[in-house]
């Protein structure tokens, strides 16, 4: 049975992790927002922040997959180890979020105007990274 205090830490860091989420999103959205000017509105933001902030919420703390079955014996498949996709999604997710909101960041900050191509990449790039951090959090807690 985990304290009171643990449980409350870990509200606390799931909290921070969905503000992180928040905030990359608003980036990305400030971004693409000041490039294509459809998508400068307060309806795309508010979208774009809560997207990264369930996203980030759901995806970055999974619980993982056990690698030993009941009987302590490593868990194969044949002879290669089996994969946990809701940890492989999470982690290829949240880098691909996290790098399309350093870039538009880096964009916004040092006053750049990318080419429409790169901001729709960029805007592409954070879509499917959140939609994996969702699906991967979405697989970590159904099995448990």
């Amino acid at each position: 049975m985990r304290s009171s205090v643990r449980k409350f830490a870990h509200v606390l860091e799931r909290f921070g992790l969905a503000m992180a989420g928040a905030a990359s999103g608003l980036f990305v959205a400030a971004h693409v927002g000041s490039i294509i000017s459809a998508l400068a509105s307060q309806v795309f933001i508010l979208i774009m922040m809560i997207s990264g902030a369930v996203g980030f919420y759901l995806g970055i703390d999974t619980p993982p997959l056990a690698f030993h079955g009941p009987d302590h014996q490593p868990l194969r498949g044949g002879s290669i180890v089996k994969i946990d996709s809701a940890e492989f999604l999470s982690a290829v997710g949240t880098f691909l979020a996290a790098l399309a909101a350093f870039v538009s960041v880096g964009v916004i900050v040092l006053r750049e105007d990318l080419h429409i191509f790169w901001t729709t990449a960029i805007l592409l790039e954070w879509v499917v990274g959140v939609t994996m951090q969702i699906i991967a959090g979405a697989i970590a807690r159904a099995r448990s």
